[in-house]
């Protein structure tokens, strides 16, 4: 058995996370969630509802800092810096958990949101309360994961006491230490976050923190830079105030290109924001109103991720660990990674693997979840697998390196791909030559016929179709033969 969940880890049955209320998170590599603050301001939980509440506060407090002018920059480090909150394994890394936290740039960027656009942040008159969300629905530097990071480290000191209390009712001592963490609680009065220390569960030298369901999402938050753009045209014609609605949907009609695309649309939405800050304002209170489906999207989305990220992925490995060398391959990186493909794409066409790819009998079409999927396929190696590797010239799937001599690029892409044909025609090479990598290869999933007819046209057309560096992978669920040999 491969261990890959707390559960596995810490041998705890899932049914006990799960009554407990807490996600069974991987133990390899980040998965997808992220704490949504929406779901803490609309929650019936007053503890929740006192965690969201003690965000705005602080961040109330960040804006009279800002109000003040200039400050020194090791204050701006102090309050408006923070660092990866790695140990919950929730996130966008895909190899490990390792992630790039909140820097000078975001604090810079905070700074100035707080000072400029936001000047009335935690006084606003149209919403019915305070949304530190608000920060990225501008164009302003601060994006969807700064907002997951912050959040999660604000609500912090909740998170270490749940976990805490889990390690103590459920985890032997020996599975347990007593960790210091800093920056846990803000003290007003000192101006100061204090450090604290935490009985949590342990792994190797570390430590790991559980977070709650009920307060996860995947893709999107419930109040987002996407939203408020889909979003745009509705919000407008949904505002009380006749002169501003009439005006906006004037703008509107200005801006927006007659039988525009969805993108121009998107565009044409951005700049009427730019023009009408408010919106995002009424965009907010439209979110509110609508709080009863947040919690329902996030539920759908959670349990799609327990089906494709846990159980899912348990089959699948237990499938894999049946071909007993799969987990000590060796010999050079490329023959490695080309022997772990073949294991893998034997796996998901001959021996029902392909089920992990599909949620309610429809296959998910993420090459950010099939990528995740794809590095178990390197779990147990001696060689260092890169994810979103940038030697110069953009990033690359995966680079599997033994020292400086042996390396391959390995691109894992979707047959549906728009871009699949560039690819194939020249992105590897380039990724390769960046690298200085020996080898690569070109790995494709594709799901329907008409995707695989797709590829072949497109293998056709740059003369690649007897290419041995690529490999085609049928995830198909119709048990038709495979037509997986480029």
């Amino acid at each position: 058995m491969v261990n890959i969940h707390f559960s596995d880890f810490f041998e705890v049955s899932p049914e006990v996370l799960e009554e407990y209320g807490a996600f069974n998170i991987s133990l390899i590599n980040d998965l997808p969630l992220f704490i949504d603050p929406f779901l803490l301001f609309n929650s019936e939980n007053p503890r929740y509802q006192e965690l969201h509440d003690d965000m705005i506060q602080y961040l109330r407090f960040l804006r009279d800092r800002a109000a003040g002018g200039p400050i020194h920059e090791g204050l701006l480090r102090a309050w408006f810096t923070f660092s990866e909150v790695e140990q919950n394994w929730l996130g966008y890394s895909l190899v490990g958990n390792k992630g790039r936290g909140l820097g000078m740039r975001f604090a810079s960027a905070l700074f100035q949101n707080l000072n400029t656009v936001f000047k009335n942040f935690g006084d606003e008159q149209i919403t019915k309360g305070s949304h530190l969300e608000k920060l990225c629905l501008v164009d302003s530097g601060i994006g969807r994961d700064n907002i997951s990071d912050f959040t999660t480290n604000l609500i912090k000191g909740f998170l270490l006491t749940y976990t805490a209390k889990f390690a103590k009712t459920y985890l032997p001592p020996s599975r347990r230490a007593t960790f210091p963490v800093r920056k846990v609680r803000f003290n007003y009065v000192t101006r100061t976050w204090t450090n604290e220390y935490f009985e949590l569960p342990r792994l190797d030298r570390d430590y790991v923190i559980l977070t709650p369901k009920d307060i996860l999402t995947k893709d999107d938050s419930w109040i987002s830079r996407n939203g408020l753009l889909d979003d745009c045209i509705t919000i407008c014609d949904s505002i009380p105030n006749d002169q501003l609605r009439a005006q906006l949907n004037q703008y509107l009609l200005h801006v927006l290109p007659k039988n525009g695309n969805h993108k121009e649309r998107r565009e044409a939405s951005a700049r009427v924001i730019g023009r009408f800050p408010v919106l995002i304002d009424y965009y907010i209170r439209y979110r509110e109103d609508h709080g009863e489906d947040a919690v329902t999207t996030s539920d759908l989305r959670v349990l799609q991720s327990e089906s494709m990220f846990i159980h899912g992925v348990h089959s699948f490995t237990e499938l894999l660990a049946k071909q007993t060398a799969f987990y000590q391959l060796r010999g050079n990186t490329k023959k490695e990674a080309r022997k772990r493909v073949e294991y893998l794409k034997d796996v998901i066409e001959n021996k029902g693997g392909h089920k992990i790819f599909y949620v309610d009998g429809k296959p998910i079409r993420r090459e950010s979840d099939l990528q995740i999927l794809y590095r178990l396929v390197w779990f147990g190696t001696s060689s260092d697998v890169s994810r979103e590797v940038n030697d110069g010239r953009g990033p690359a799937d995966f680079k599997v390196s033994r020292g400086a001599w042996d390396k391959t690029i390995v691109e894992f892409k979707l047959a549906s791909n728009r871009k699949l044909k560039q690819n194939l025609a020249r992105q590897v090479e380039v990724y390769q030559k960046a690298s200085d990598a020996q080898g690569k290869l070109k790995v494709i999933l594709f799901f329907t016929s008409q995707e695989i007819d797709r590829v072949h046209k497109i293998l056709d057309e740059l003369g690649l179709r007897n290419d041995s560096d690529i490999i085609l992978i049928d995830g198909g669920a119709d048990n038709k033969p495979s037509a997986s040999n480029a």
